[in-house]
């Protein structure tokens, strides 16, 4: 695929592809601001059809042993792999990101595809005599059944591959409905898959209303298990459908993720890695690092070098491999940053970097660092989602603990030192999911990947999230005396 072409969206029902007669949704380039393509809107027949084959597989693709389901998945890891360059090309085309980042998210995507795939068949049970020694009684795990799977544009490829291979490797067919913004990141999921001999019907994608298609799928009698990543208030509604129905629903919601910054961190290493972090995928990642909370002793030498940093990178075409930080993925984000930057500037937070953005061409932002960014300021509550951090100082150990979890998210935290203790000490103190000590970067190809709080419950990765997809059984067997 070359750098002007974009692949035609579809819909991917029971094995099949449907693009035609069909209403349409544009997708743009948020680099240009121009409609690269449109995506089809599924109808109310093309979800039922996608539920029908939900409903029709589940015996047989439950019934396969799970080293063939492994089969499936690690022959799509191949060619997502294989594909990185044309799938990297359309993601950056509809959400942005640099086409390192995206031909990296394919390859990163893939490995997680592997680690679901081999830890489907490590699913084990117990077997137990009874108290009385008169029989045995043996706890399964089963899959818990058809899923219905929403996920976001943020991360387009990996996180439907993590939901859809979890499931598949616990012996779920899937009805995933991904963004509208990116589909066809979603859709080169779906087509690996396809032609790694998935059967028809064990996944299906559809796009649309989400309103519509989320309450046709939760409401079905066909699902019996919900996974949704995107906002905390989009995730609640979901939460109330799915109680109604008494299914169970994994969440992965929004993030506001903590830095403690204490006196002795290495700031040489820190500084870069967290300028990395907050460029990555222009700051629009639920684990980016938001509130810093830095020593006083450091907190100006960690202000002056970090804003050095931000103001160094190179904003702009994310099909150049010199750019830092391509644009935010749509204007709604946009519209955000300055809000948010204004709100803390009129409570006394002192501008140091960035604070600027241009939406002539397409959505650009400047990396932006608000220094002394008082509590109450929008900024210390609300997740900005974008390239936007703010810095608070810090002398008592205990009170910047408490500061960091006094937030509505826990998804990720984060803390510096060269203090062996305190690396100890603090992670069990900070009230969130995932902690990160003397680096960035939760969620590895094989490890829990979940949060707590209004961040939402459940695992996306590791071993954790094929659990998700199974339900306990007990079977008590007695044994009659010879």
């Amino acid at each position: 695929m070359s750098a002007s072409e974009y692949p035609e969206a579809a819909l991917y029902i029971d094995g099949e592809w449907i693009a035609d007669g069909r209403a349409a949704i544009e997708v743009e380039n948020p680099a240009t601001r121009k409609v690269i393509g449109t995506v089809p809107v599924a109808t109310e027949s093309d979800v039922d059809q996608a539920l029908a084959g939900a409903a029709r597989e589940f015996p047989a693709w439950r019934a396969r042993s799970p080293h063939e389901r492994a089969a499936v998945l690690l022959r799509a890891a191949g060619l997502l792999r294989e594909r990185r360059r044309e799938i990297g090309t359309a993601m950056t085309m509809e959400n942005g990101k640099p086409l390192r980042d995206a031909m990296g998210e394919a390859d990163y995507t893939a490995d997680i595809i592997e680690s679901m795939a081999t830890d489907g068949p490590r699913r084990f049970g117990a077997v137990l005599p009874t108290a009385a020694g008169d029989g045995r009684t043996m706890l399964v795990h089963e899959p818990v059944g058809p899923v219905a799977a929403f996920t976001p544009w943020n991360y387009p490829l990996t996180v439907p591959g993590r939901k859809v291979a979890a499931a598949l490797a616990a012996g779920c067919p899937v009805v995933i409905k991904p963004a509208e913004e990116t589909p066809a990141s979603a859709i080169a999921l779906a087509r690996a898959l396809h032609d790694a001999g998935l059967p028809a019907g064990v996944l299906s994608m559809v796009f649309g209303d989400p309103d519509a298609i989320s309450r046709r799928l939760i409401a079905s009698p066909v699902i019996r298990k919900i996974s949704f990543t995107g906002s905390t208030a989009v995730g609640k509604i979901l939460a109330r459908q799915a109680a109604d129905e008494v299914k169970p629903i994994t969440l992965e919601l929004g993030g506001h993720a903590p830095v403690l910054v204490f006196d002795d961190a290495d700031l040489d290493a820190l500084i870069p890695d967290a300028t990395g972090a907050k460029l990555h995928n222009t700051g629009q990642s639920c684990g980016s690092p938001i509130r810093f909370f830095v020593h006083e002793q450091i907190h100006d030498e960690f202000v002056a070098r970090y804003a050095a940093a931000l103001d160094g990178a190179r904003v702009g075409d994310p099909m150049d491999d010199s750019t830092d930080m391509g644009p935010l993925s749509n204007h709604r984000r946009y519209a955000a940053m300055g809000p948010l930057v204004d709100d803390a500037l009129e409570r006394g937070g002192r501008l140091v970097a960035g604070g600027t953005g241009d939406d002539s061409t397409g959505y650009y932002w400047r990396p932006t660092l608000v220094a002394g960014v008082p509590a109450d300021a929008l900024l210390m509550h609300e997740e900005p989602f974008g390239p936007i951090a703010v810095t608070s100082t810090f002398t008592d150990e205990d009170d910047v603990v408490r500061r960091a979890n006094d937030n509505a998210f826990g998804l990720a935290a984060y803390l510096f030192t060269r203090s062996a203790d305190r690396a100890l000490r603090l992670p069990p103190l900070l009230d969130a999911g995932m902690v990160s000590v003397n680096r960035f970067g939760v969620g590895a190809r094989d490890t829990y990947f979940g949060g707590r709080k209004q961040s939402g419950y459940g695992s996306d990765g590791g071993p954790e999230a094929v659990e998700d997809y199974m339900v306990p059984k007990l079977i008590a067997q007695g044994v009659r005396p010879a």
